[in-house]
This record gives structure tokens, sequence and C-alpha cells, in this order.
């Protein structure tokens, strides 16, 4: 039998379209889309389903977006399939936003108060950086400490950090926005094979994050998670966590932390997982394990088809 891992993906991987399959096919996506727009007073998923992906792309709306997708997934396998989660995996995981998703799959929040935790977070990340003032980049074909080594020789009194260690040679920088330009310029002399600034609106993962760190820390301490039903390797340790006063420490940490992506598959196959997949938008995440551990089985759900397939596999 497989020992599976659920993951859940993070933002860019929200498309004008996601989720419409779903709530065609079934009644009980359905009825996570209508329970997210009710909590938000929102149409989201309309958003979700036509666009325009320019209001689709806003952190604000992409967070909780990706949660009710992801989530859609794991109530229909809940509810047409039969496969209560702590029953199918033994581990879950998020990138990023993606740990929200990942603790609500596994009952440590509900539904509702994850989307308004994501919509607050979301609106807060954005309003710790004046537009423009950060930036975020992605380095390929370099080693985490190389990255860190290049922000610290492009600092120069500014912030500039590894928001992301991705794995397989992929590490995504976060500061200041002539920082990061710097960091880039540094990096090509350094003969790094890629350097390329992303289409960001802030720059997510630093120490400029630390207002939304705070708006967070009061927001998990009127809503705390519950412990979940299995535990959530999370990204700021890259170790499980099962304790709901570390998890909420965990969370408002995150904000400004590196995302250890790469540790956090490792940690998944040092627990003995062998199947990871991924739950919701995209495949960026399969695609990630399969670079960093290629004996992981990796695979994506996010369609009625996908959906029936892995039933047939359980």
């Amino acid at each position: 039998m497989p020992v599976r891992a659920f993951v859940f993906p993070g933002q860019g991987s929200q498309a004008v379209g996601m989720g419409r399959e779903l709530a065609a096919a079934f009644a009980p996506a359905r009825e996570v889309f209508e329970e997210v727009d009710e909590a938000l007073k929102q149409a989201l998923s309309r958003l979700m389903f036509e666009g325009p992906a320019e209001e689709l792309t806003l952190t604000a709306n992409a967070q909780p977006a990706l949660m009710a997708m992801s989530l859609a997934v794991v109530r229909v396998l809940e509810r047409e399939g039969g496969l209560p989660l702590d029953r199918t995996a033994v581990l879950v995981a998020g990138h990023s936003l993606g740990e929200y998703s990942a603790l609500a799959a596994a009952g440590a929040f509900d539904i509702a108060a994850a989307a308004k935790l994501l919509r607050l977070r979301g609106e807060a990340m954005q309003r710790a950086v004046p537009p423009g003032a950060g930036a975020m980049a992605a380095l390929l074909g370099v080693e985490p400490d190389q990255a860190a080594a290049i922000c610290a020789e492009a600092a120069d009194g500014e912030v500039v950090e590894v928001a992301n260690d991705n794995g397989g040679g992929q590490v995504v920088i976060s500061g200041a926005a002539a920082a990061v330009e710097r960091a880039i310029a540094r990096a090509k002399a350094r003969g790094v094979k890629r350097a390329l600034p992303l289409p960001v609106s802030a720059p997510f993962h630093c120490a400029l994050m630390a207002p939304a760190a705070d708006a967070m820390a009061e927001a998990l301490a009127a809503n705390p998670p519950r412990a979940p039903a299995v535990p959530v390797v999370a990204n700021v340790t890259a170790r499980p966590a099962r304790d709901p006063v570390e998890i909420r420490d965990l969370l408002v940490r995150q904000v400004t932390a590196t995302v250890r992506w790469r540790e956090s598959v490792t940690a998944m196959r040092a627990e003995g997982v062998d199947t990871v997949v991924e739950l919701g938008a995209g495949k960026v995440l399969a695609g990630l394990v399969k670079r960093i551990d290629p004996e992981i089985a990796a695979s994506s759900i996010g369609t009625p088809a996908e959906i029936e397939a892995f039933l047939k596999t359980v």
C-alpha cells in the first residue's frame, strides 16, 4: 500500500476556469465554493470560473481561491470517494498559503475560517510594502547557500533574502526592489544559469513582511487552529507539527520566513512517504517533488477525470 502525503499549492497556481468542471460534476465541490463565497461575502467562485485574470491574481483573491479549489477536491474525495483524509494520507503540507489549505483539509480550520484568514493574510501582505518598493526573483541552477551568499553581497543595507528553497536548483529571493536587482546582477556575474524577476505584487517571505506577520498573529490569536487529524510538515521548520500552539506560532513566522520546500519533501520521505498527491490547481508541487526525489511517485488532482483516475488506484 502506498504511504501518501497530500500537498497543497501556493500562489501562482491560480488560473481562470479553475474549479468550474468540479462544480459542474460534484455537489460537494459546489458546497465548498458556496461556503467560501458566503464567508467572504463575495462571488469568489464566479471570479475563479470566469475571471478576469487580473482580479483573480490579486493576492487577496488568489489566496482564498486556491484554498477553495484544494478543499473542493478534498471534499469530493471524502464524500464521493469515501476517503477521509486521515485514512488516505499520513502527512499534509502546503507551499506558503497552501499550508492553510493543508491545515483546513486536516480539520485544523473550518473552510470559512481558512477563507477569512487567507483574505486577511493577502490584504496584510499587500499593505506591508508600498507598490513597486519590493520585488522577487527566481535563481535557477543554484543552491540555497549560494543564493544566500548572493543576497548578502547584494544587500547594501537593504533587505534581500531567500524566500523559497523549492529544490531542483530553484531558489526564489525577495526584498527591496533595488536590492533584488543587484542580486540578479550579482547572480549573473557569478555564472548562475538564470536569474529572472517574478511578476508579483509584493516581496513575500522576507523581513519586509513583518507588518503582515503582526496582523496574522492577532488574527490567529482570535481564531486559533485545532489539532490536525494528521501532522502538517511546516514551511518554517520542514518538520511535522501537530500541536495547535506550535502550529499557530509557525503560521505567524511563516509570513517572513523561508519556505523550506526541498527540506519538507525530504522530511516526508524520512517519515516513510513514497507517494505525494497534489490537490487543487496546477501541477507545480508535483513537478518540484519529482525533481527533489525522483523515487517518490508524484501526481496532481484537480479535475473530475483526475479524481476518477485516483479513486481507481485507492
